[in-house]
């Protein structure tokens, strides 16, 4: 018996030429007009955007980019997007960029450099216009960003960056920010101060690290490398970090967690091992959450402005695709601020 498989059409893409057509306008006319060019009028434009809505015209981004020079699109790639961070980061992002008339492109790396890379290919291989990066926690090599510099494509980094490539980056003033909760710690009378941190190739591992050093040595204390603990940005990291620094013959009074997620992974430890916090093991995160108000006890932490970031890298981003002359060597650091809740409020 043989089967017969009938093939459907697929439906054709609405073009310029049919919209002109329809109208009995020109391809260009129809084209300024979809792009709000002056040219043309008003009453003019919103019958082309009518008729265009009725055919289900949608343009066409790669004969835009051949024509234009431009694709009108933002690559972004972030660690995770399962994080209050980054999702507050990458709504600014968005509301800047279509704001301006561009579309954003997202990848999500999944804390992995190899996954990094065959993201950032693929975002050159699509012709955007430049590129907003926040490194994954693996990320050593600077190899793809050393190819993204030489193909003059505009890139900033935020949050997590890397230095000395000639991109521009917009970060937290994560040294300050880790010496204020340090010294927060230090004012409630505590003397066994944990870190747990992140690795130290990384900015915010190695800045964060920074400022809890610097809080101790301005105390008069030194920075006890037994106390300090080495890992990853999540839960999964701050739940090992604990378990880890309870096997000291003097386990921490409190800890600075590098990120919010980590703390929650303290928290988490801290529950399995029957210590209550902030009575028995006090804790302060770096990074804030919406959903702080919903964890009990809520966590005092050191508030990065979010949405302040994506935006300022999103701004910083689109200067330098519309004005190459603008450099692309800048940094801006957004202040932090500490937030006292539940936490960081030493029971005598």
């Amino acid at each position: 018996m043989t089967l017969s498989v009938k093939v459907m059409d697929r439906p054709r893409h609405i073009t310029l030429e049919d919209i002109a057509r329809q109208l009995g306008l020109s391809k260009v006319a129809v084209s300024k007009a979809l792009r709000d060019h002056p040219d043309i009028s008003a009453a003019t434009k919103a019958r082309i955007r009518q008729v265009a809505a009725e055919l289900g015209y949608t343009p066409n981004f790669i004969a835009r980019n051949l024509s234009s020079r431009r694709s009108q699109t933002i690559g972004l790639l972030v660690p995770k997007i399962a994080h209050s961070f980054f999702a507050d980061a990458i709504e600014a992002i968005y509301e800047r960029a279509f704001a301006n008339r561009y579309e954003i492109v997202m990848m999500v790396s999944q804390e992995n450099a190899a996954n990094e890379t065959v993201h950032l290919q693929t975002l050159l291989s699509m012709h955007v216009d430049g590129l907003l990066v926040s490194v994954s926690q693996e990320t050593r090599s600077t190899a793809i960003f050393e190819t993204v510099r030489k193909r003059g494509v505009p890139l900033v980094f935020f949050d997590r960056v890397l230095d000395g490539l000639g991109f521009s980056r917009v970060i937290s003033d994560d040294i300050t920010g880790a010496q204020t909760a340090t010294r927060h710690l230090l004012q409630q009378g505590y003397d066994r101060i944990a870190h747990i941190g992140g690795y130290s190739w990384t900015s915010i591992g190695r800045d964060r690290f920074a400022g809890y050093c610097q809080a101790l040595l301005d105390a008069g204390k030194t920075c006890d490398e037994r106390l300090v603990i080495r890992g990853g940005f999540g839960e999964a990291d701050g739940a090992a970090g604990l378990r880890s620094l309870l096997q000291h013959d003097q386990p921490p009074q409190a800890i600075f967690a590098v990120t919010y997620p980590v703390a929650l992974g303290v928290l988490q430890a801290a529950v399995e091992h029957g210590l209550r916090v902030p009575q028995d093991l006090d804790l302060i995160a770096f990074g804030g959450s919406s959903y702080n108000r919903f964890v009990s006890p809520s966590l005092t932490t050191i508030d990065q402005p979010a949405r302040e970031i994506g935006s300022r890298a999103a701004e910083l981003l689109l200067q330098e695709i519309l004005d190459p002359e603008i450099p692309r060597d800048r940094c801006v650091v957004v202040p932090t601020s500490l937030v006292v809740r539940d936490t960081g409020k030493r029971t005598l």
